[in-house]
């Protein structure tokens, strides 16, 4: 399996893509798995933002990622598709982000529905639209070469049933799940069952381990976290992780495992990176570090 690294977790720390790149390239890790913005700021520009914007050059990023023995394995396009501002925003950004990831060499990008069932909308509407919305992306995908992920993050996608009809919205092998196994478990859900019902359809996935307290007063109660404040390995989704890790071996999948934790400038995504590794060695689960670039 391929280890990446959502760099939300030099959000905090205020890094720059540079920065998590120069991380990656210290501790060996070969994958990352940016957002992306369409447009720039000033925290982008001054090299606050750990990000990347679409308007950079993809082909220069390309070969910034390159010099670093860098491919991108997602990049996370994820504006909420489920209400009526997904039609308007959520689609043109993505959209605009398929031509990108082509060029910079990245094989998938995330996409996922709002935290909260939209106001004014039945479930029945908000799936329809969401229909309508991931049949134009998807289509536009094919042409590409791009796998769309569903991430599961929101009211939806965080909901088995309702996920699986969004994953039937179009077939197309292009359309598949971002597995989250944070976000899965802080819904409520058990995330090896999550795992093992839609494990067919696993085209990335976000290992995102959630502490105690924080399981002890949200499980349940919400669909899902930016980030998470526990070291992988530490926290109590640990043995779930483990377990999903096995049952993904069992299956074939060898793609990429995309950590997802405060990073606190490195020490916590350093441990998580370890746990991981062991992990992996313990699982009898090889660690493909050779880039890959989809053309």
């Amino acid at each position: 399996m391929k280890i990446s690294f959502h760099t939300d977790a030099f959000n905090s720390a205020v890094f720059s893509f540079e920065k998590a790149l120069q991380w990656a390239e210290k501790n060996d890790v070969h994958f990352i798995e940016p957002g992306v913005i369409d447009g720039v700021s000033w925290i982008h520009g001054l090299g606050y933002f750990p990000h990347v914007s679409l308007a950079e050059d993809p082909m220069k990023m390309r070969k910034k990622l390159e010099s670093y023995g860098v491919s991108l394995s997602q990049i996370d396009s994820a504006f909420p598709l489920s209400g009526d501002d997904g039609l308007y925003f959520g689609v043109p950004y993505v959209l605009k982000s398929l031509p990108w990831a082509k060029i910079a060499g990245c094989p998938n990008i995330a996409t996922t529905d709002g935290l909260k069932k939209p106001a004014g909308f039945s479930d029945v509407e908000a799936l329809e639209l969401m229909r309508r919305a991931y049949g134009t992306i998807v289509e536009t995908a094919e042409l590409y070469g791009i796998n769309i992920n569903i991430e599961v993050h929101g009211y939806f996608t965080t909901n088995p049933d309702l996920l699986e009809l969004m994953l039937d919205f179009i077939d197309s092998d292009r359309l598949g799940l971002n597995l989250d196994t944070g976000n899965s478990i802080i819904a409520g859900n058990d995330p090896v069952e999550f795992c093992k019902r839609f494990i067919g359809k696993i085209k990335h996935v976000h290992i995102k381990d959630v502490s105690e307290s924080l399981a002890a007063t949200m499980r349940g109660k919400d669909t899902g976290i930016g980030i998470s404040h526990s070291a992988i390995g530490e926290g109590v989704n640990a043995g779930n992780i483990k377990t999903i890790l096995r049952l993904l071996k069992e299956y074939g999948y060898d793609g990429y495992i995309s950590m997802e934790c405060e990073g606190m400038g490195g020490p916590l995504i350093e441990k998580s990176l370890a746990w991981v590794r062991a992990t992996l060695k313990e699982l009898g689960i090889p660690e493909e570090k050779e880039p890959e670039f989809c053309d």
